[in-house]
């Protein structure tokens, strides 16, 4: 009796204790940032030195951020290009472009000769303005590097000309058409400034005449139109934005003055970050729990915007035990699919191909894998490496930088262990997931990602994931190395008709399908935890463009630092106010009780000489 009264004092003693200090913590207490998680102090002080009144916009990101045109093409990358530089075309809302550097354009009958007229007057950040030139130069040197969106031009542009400062000539080897969507990706660059800072000492980068064709001075500098300009840029931090006073296309008027991209999706910095008001917008990765908790702070609200992503589970199809297509087969019928798009990605669609349900030019009416452990063994007993699976383990890399990847690969591995198969989950840094896919020899057998198109038209993707062009970079550990598919999706391109051209990318996705190189799990709602009480976001509403990396475009958002100052001052009032505070109590009270229980639980086993 009397160990079950003191076991009863400690229970209480511990949940008031830990109950009055989360809502000390929540009410002010230990204000200073805690610099012992992964991102760097550096970064952190940079994000809270921003006085009230400044209009400041800070995001998270994964990283790397690789701020080249001719090198960046993820998803940080993608929006820190996309602010700094003017593609020659813009993407209209839903489809189609609008003009934009080039303010006109016509087209040859065979579809193969590309004119385009050069707006006057837009000057690049150094001063100067940009003409046809830099077009050229910029086309160029995409094509000479080979990295980045080149892939979306580089079987197709036979030559390109500047007929006069302010007319460029495309041709192209064959019709292409998805041709001018594709130029939305193309950014211009200021072809004078990279020149001043080639370097032809580079022991990393050798373009002939060209030396480094800049690459290592565009690491960390900008030579760009946008409507930002790189201030500051910690490789392995943050790069700091500020905004160009003489934009030709104008911002809106409260748009930032500076923003900040920071790297990191560390769940507890991110958190911590958003509630101090440090942050504006959060990156996607968050795990549910965050989103769970931060929609209950007042003034932040969780973004879902359309990516037209699918999330996949890449299949080494050269790889043992992988290469089996039977055994393939038993891991796509043995997974739960609604385990993760009802638990740990609610709301998700589900995806069944590779492309995303919602996107134009989708399979219609697909057949899904569904989770049938029957259907998995019976495929698995076709596969040559039944009986002997133990000596096959089958590695599974997920990307350390989203943590509800880890969720998604234990379930699979719980799957894949009722089969008989042994999977072997392994964290890998973006970095070097990205490594390690540049070899077949380094590729695992499995790697989860995030994908989509980064233009309306799906051809260049379906080019990007599965065609042998994509062989070596993060957007393809299949390693199918299939000519004839090849040769599919290099024909539906050429087609200029776009319901012709669509119903061959039908075609594909089937070929696809059957080829079982891919888990298709769901296609991903672009989740961002945000300041909603003082960013105008229009994505967020569901507004602007939707596509990969246009989402953040700082052309469109506004700040309103008055607004922050009132939630820094206590000064608005919500029924959201006290509940986090609430369900950080009810949080660690629910460990306190559990902790106890574990404690009185090893109390009575010692009484009873267990």
């Amino acid at each position: 009796m009397t160990s079950a009264k003191l076991i009863l004092g400690i229970s209480v003693a511990v949940i008031i204790i830990f109950a009055l200090a989360a809502a000390f913590v929540l009410k002010g207490g230990f204000q200073s940032t805690n610099t012992s998680h992964t991102t760097p102090q550096t970064q952190t002080t940079s994000t809270t030195s921003q006085a009230s009144s400044d209009k400041v916009l800070r995001v998270s990101f994964a990283w790397p951020n690789y701020i080249d045109p001719a090198v960046g093409s993820d998803y940080a990358s993608a929006t820190t290009i996309n602010n700094l530089y003017d593609p020659l075309v813009y993407p209209k809302p839903g489809g189609g472009v609008v003009p934009w550097v080039a303010e006109s354009w016509n087209v040859s009958d065979n579809g193969t000769v590309w004119t385009f007229h050069i707006r006057k007057g837009i000057l690049f950040h150094d001063g100067s303005e940009l003409t046809a030139n830099d077009v050229v130069f910029s086309m160029k040197r995409l094509l000479t590097i080979k990295e980045g969106f080149s892939y979306l031009f580089l079987p197709y542009i036979d030559s390109v000309e500047a007929k006069d400062n302010y007319t460029v000539v495309f041709k192209l080897k064959s019709p292409y058409g998805p041709f001018l969507d594709t130029l939305t990706r193309f950014y211009i660059l200021n072809s004078k400034l990279v020149m001043e800072h080639i370097a032809y000492n580079s022991t990393q980068y050798n373009y002939g005449q060209f030396g480094d064709y800049g690459r290592n001075w565009l690491l960390t500098h900008d030579a760009g139109s946008g409507p930002y300009t790189v201030k500051s840029f910690q490789l392995e931090s943050q790069v700091v934005l500020q905004k160009f006073p003489n934009y030709w296309a104008g911002l809106k008027p409260n748009s930032p003055d500076t923003a900040i991209f920071i790297g990191t999706t560390d769940p507890s910095t991110v958190r911590t970050l958003l509630m101090k008001r440090e942050l504006e917008i959060s990156d996607q990765w968050q795990p549910k729990e965050n989103y769970d908790f931060l929609s209950n702070v007042t003034g932040i609200s969780i973004a879902n915007i359309p990516s037209g992503n699918v999330f996949y589970l890449m299949l080494n199809t050269k790889l043992p035990p992988t290469d089996d297509i039977n055994l393939r087969k038993a891991l796509a019928w043995g997974f739960d699919y609604n385990t993760v798009i009802n638990q740990i990605f609610p709301g998700s669609p589900r995806a069944c191909g590779p492309i995303a349900p919602s996107l134009p030019g989708a399979l219609p009416n697909q057949t899904c894998y569904s989770y049938d452990p029957q259907k998995a063994l019976d495929a698995l007993k076709q596969s040559k490496y039944y009986g002997q699976l133990d000596k096959y383990p089958i590695e599974y890399d997920w990307v350390a930088e989203v943590p509800d990847e880890e969720k998604v690969a234990l379930l699979f591995k719980a799957n894949m262990q009722q089969l008989g198969i042994t999977v072997n989950v392994v964290k890998k840094p973006w970095l070097s997931v990205v490594q390690e896919m540049s070899n077949l020899t380094s590729s695992p057998n499995i790697v989860s990602i995030f994908d989509g198109p980064v233009i309306y038209d799906i051809g260049p993707f379906l080019l990007a994931r599965y065609s042998s062009q994509s062989l070596g970079t993060w957007e393809q550990n299949e390693w199918l190395m299939d000519s004839k598919l090849d040769s599919m999706i290099m024909d539906a391109l050429k087609t200029i008709n776009q319901t012709e051209r669509y119903q061959k990318y039908y075609e594909i996705q089937q070929y696809i399908i059957d080829l079982v190189p891919t888990i298709f799990t769901f296609e991903q709602l672009e989740k961002h935890a945000y300041q909603s009480y003082y960013v105008d976001w229009p994505q967020a509403k569901g507004e602007g463009v939707m596509l990969y990396g246009y989402s953040i475009d700082l052309r469109s958002i506004q700040v309103f630092p008055d607004k922050r100052a009132q939630l820094l001052s206590g000064s608005t009032t919500s029924s959201k106010s006290v509940e986090p505070a609430v369900l950080a109590i009810i949080a660690i009270s629910s460990f306190a009780l559990s902790a106890t229980a574990a404690v009185a639980a090893i109390s009575f086993r010692k009484n009873l000489k267990l």
